[in-house]
């Protein structure tokens, strides 16, 4: 059975672009809609690529359960890594199945799960390119990785101090604190770092380990998918890029 927020026939088309934005537009005040929706989106995402029902998914990044819930309905078995305690116990305590590591260095032996994912979690890595090394050496041959982030020349690369951070991650987080009364959640330099649409790009074609599937703008409709075919423009537009490899 389908869950209610999910959609039998995932579809990249203008309404789903526009749900997802508006749940995006809710993030800070009322995350439980936002991610939930993202997570229900994501399994829709990544049946185009992988069968769901009886895979062995490690989620890097997994945060306090939306995604576990919906994976698991799909059929997956669902595991979580993530490195910030604060996140695993977002909504109490962490669920079976979570542990606390880094994703650079993933306490997961050598081609162990069948699909690796990880949604919005490169930016606030010091070395991105590590890290998506590490969730292709964890999956098995034929297997398949699916990474998503936010890219920092997009109108969401500051976070929630965009979009002051075209004038720099230090000031935009100096003129929040000021605005807000306290530092934001995502400190640049220390948990966001200025990560590119072309380096991820870079690396997925260069991996000598995984083949490149797709290289897709993550919220966009099919019809604008061909923003990444133009560097500069799509620094801005591609908002979060997702990258699917397949294990060699």
């Amino acid at each position: 059975m389908t869950n209610a927020t999910e959609s039998p026939e995932w579809t990249a088309d203008l309404g789903r672009a526009v749900r997802l934005f508006r749940a995006f537009g809710v993030e800070q005040s009322d995350p439980a809609r936002f991610y939930e929706t993202l997570a229900a989106d994501s399994v829709g995402q990544v049946r185009q690529y992988a069968e769901l029902p009886g895979a062995l998914l490690l989620d890097v990044g997994g945060g306090p359960g939306y995604f576990a819930d919906a994976f698991r309905r799909a059929g997956a078995t669902y595991y979580a890594i993530d490195s910030d305690l604060g996140e695993l116990s977002g909504r109490g305590e962490p669920t079976p199945g979570t542990v606390l590591g880094s994703g650079m260095a993933l306490p997961v032996a050598d081609a162990a799960v069948d699909i690796c994912f990880s949604s919005n979690v490169l930016e606030h890595v010091p070395d991105p390119w590590l890290m998506a090394d590490e969730l292709v050496r964890v999956t098995r041959p034929g297997g398949t990785v699916f990474l998503s982030y936010t890219g920092w020349w997009g109108p969401h690369g500051g976070h929630e101090t965009a979009p002051w951070h075209y004038l720099g991650g230090h000031r935009a987080a100096s003129r929040y604190e000021r605005r807000q009364g306290h530092p934001p959640k995502n400190q640049f330099g220390e948990s966001l770092f200025p990560i590119t649409v072309a380096g991820g790009l870079r690396w997925a074609r260069s991996c000598r380990t995984a083949d490149l599937v797709a290289a897709v703008p993550r919220y966009h409709p099919r019809w604008a998918y061909g923003v990444l075919a133009v560097p500069g423009v799509r620094e801005v537009v591609t908002w979060n890029l997702v990258l699917v490899l397949r294990r060699r």
